[in-house]
């Protein structure tokens, strides 16, 4: 079984996003949640992940996205999207999605996309991080790989390699590596099997949390 790795190696972080620029696109989502007609008007609620907040999903065309509502404040704290990669077979694109967040300032660390992260992990979902990250994504990937098993692969011309737990710092930086949470349900062969990943067999799974 491939196990959390401690500690975890970094991956590339030079993400960074204006708090202007996150507040003027949380206010136009916001608009478009509450405006009939739109497309994003009247989506449904996931059970309430964390108290005091509404936890909105949608799925379009293969891509999840889960809106965050702070109805007491009538604003829109934050959302996450499950993206498709589109660098990897059809096969893989049936199990494996890149997540991405972005949330207001005064909600960031309070846990709001860690719980929407484990809602999509339980769920099934295998989470491949993106080719660049913000400190705050780190972070959270490093806290979910605590909790769930992870490691690394290689993704390039539509075919994936898992890499091992472990990676060089040469190969941590190449653009072309990343990280992979599996979800419940999801082992080593599995991952082989059925989201088309080579070189399984080639790497020694980890032992211990």
């Amino acid at each position: 079984m491939l196990h959390a790795l401690r500690p975890l190696l970094e991956l590339r972080i030079d993400v960074h996003h204006r708090p202007d620029d996150i507040a003027a696109e949380l206010a136009a989502l916001h608009r478009r949640l509450n405006t009939p007609g739109d497309t994003l008007h009247g989506i449904g609620a996931l059970p309430a992940l964390l108290p005091g907040l509404v936890f909105r999903y949608r799925e379009a065309d293969g891509e999840h996205y889960v809106y965050v509502e702070d109805p007491a404040r009538g604003v829109l704290a934050g959302y996450t999207v499950f993206n498709r990669l589109i660098e990897v077979s059809r096969r893989a694109d049936r199990h494996l999605r890149s997540p991405h967040s972005r949330y207001a300032p005064p909600y960031q660390g309070r846990g709001i996309a860690s719980a929407v992260y484990e809602w999509a992990l339980a769920r099934g979902f295998c989470l491949v991080s993106g080719a660049r990250q913000s400190t705050g994504a780190h972070a959270l990937w490093r806290a979910l790989a605590r909790r769930h098993p992870c490691g690394y692969l290689d993704i390039r011309a539509k075919r994936i390699r898992y890499l091992g737990p472990q990676v060089t710092p040469a190969t941590r930086d190449d653009l072309h590596t990343r990280m992979i949470l599996l979800g419940r349900g999801w082992d080593l062969p599995r991952l082989r099997d059925e989201a088309d990943v080579g070189d399984i067999a080639a790497k020694a799974a980890p032992t211990g949390r």
